[in-house]
């Protein structure tokens, strides 16, 4: 493949990097750094697409606003992308922002913050793989692209295990090629990328399944991607839910409790840079997103 001049500039240049995208997620000296793959893992309903939208928002918001002021490629394989739950995340944290001065108006404002967006819809795992391949001309055409969402990287592992029939390879083919691929694009282009991770179940077969006390729910929903997808993985964020119950009345007089749902965020970091470190956080989410606790 031959490369142009201006090619060659946006793979070279230094993107922004993300190390400070949230330091209340990550443990040690801050997130991801160039060229690094963050999973958001757990089962459904767990708070992973609004963690997403979190993330999201913290990178196109202007940096006036608290944001990171960069280009995101969101690629959507669920078709789940709620752009109006986007929409006034956005407009709610510009509001909160009461320091951040502009000369545009609001929706000024906001349509500059959705110009550093690009979604695009897979519906297959061949999909993907050509997003990925065309995605290297979006990036050298964009140099301001400095994050790569997926949601989420499961969406086809079923489809693909039907059609692989009774061959691993076969079944692991697509995604193992989206991952090769991947791994090219974070080499050459330094970005980040982000994906969430479906729970997926897998029957064990012999007695010993059953009875055996390892058999826990945390070894049958960790996720069986392929090994090039988990030779990429440098952190791992395992969400999960919980109910807590606020105990202050809403009323003078009043018995009724308000039930609040909590999210709560484990983090495994493995970076090459950094020794292998944890951190847990706990937030719950708002009409303007998420709110750590």
């Amino acid at each position: 493949m031959t490369e142009s001049g201006a090619q060659l500039f946006a793979r070279l240049e230094a993107r922004r990097c993300l190390e400070d995208i949230e330091t209340r997620l990550f443990p040690g000296d801050g997130g991801p750094e160039h060229g690094e793959v963050v999973e958001l893992y757990g089962s459904e309903g767990t708070g992973k697409t609004e963690l997403l939208y979190h993330l999201l928002s913290r990178c196109v918001l202007p940096l006036g606003a608290g944001g990171l002021e960069v280009d995101v490629v969101f690629v959507d394989t669920d078709y789940s992308l709620d752009m109006l739950r986007l929409v006034s995340i956005l407009d709610s944290r510009l509001n909160a922002a009461r320091s951040f001065s502009s000369s545009g108006s609001d929706e000024e404002v906001l349509g500059s913050c959705l110009s550093r967006l690009l979604v695009v819809h897979c519906s297959s795992s061949s999909q993907l793989l050509l997003t990925l391949h065309f995605l290297e001309t979006t990036l050298s055409s964009r140099p301001g692209i400095a994050l790569l969402l997926i949601d989420s990287i499961s969406a086809f592992y079923w489809l693909d295990r039907s059609e692989g029939g009774t061959s691993i390879s076969k079944q692991e083919e697509k995604l193992s090629k989206c991952a090769e691929l991947l791994g090219r694009l974070l080499r050459d282009y330094r970005i980040t990328v982000f994906a969430t991770c479906h729970a997926i179940r897998r029957n064990y077969s012999g007695p010993s399944s059953f009875s055996s006390s390892s058999s826990s729910s945390s070894d049958i929903d960790r996720p069986y991607l392929c090994r090039p997808w988990k030779r990429l993985v440098t952190h791992r964020l395992l969400c999960s839910r919980q109910e807590t119950t606020n105990m202050a009345a809403p009323a003078a007089g009043s018995s009724e409790q308000k039930s609040q749902q909590v999210f709560t965020v484990h983090c495994t970091s493995s970076s090459s840079s950094k020794t292998k470190s944890y951190r847990s956080s706990s937030f719950c989410v708002t009409d303007s997103g998420v709110e750590f606790i």
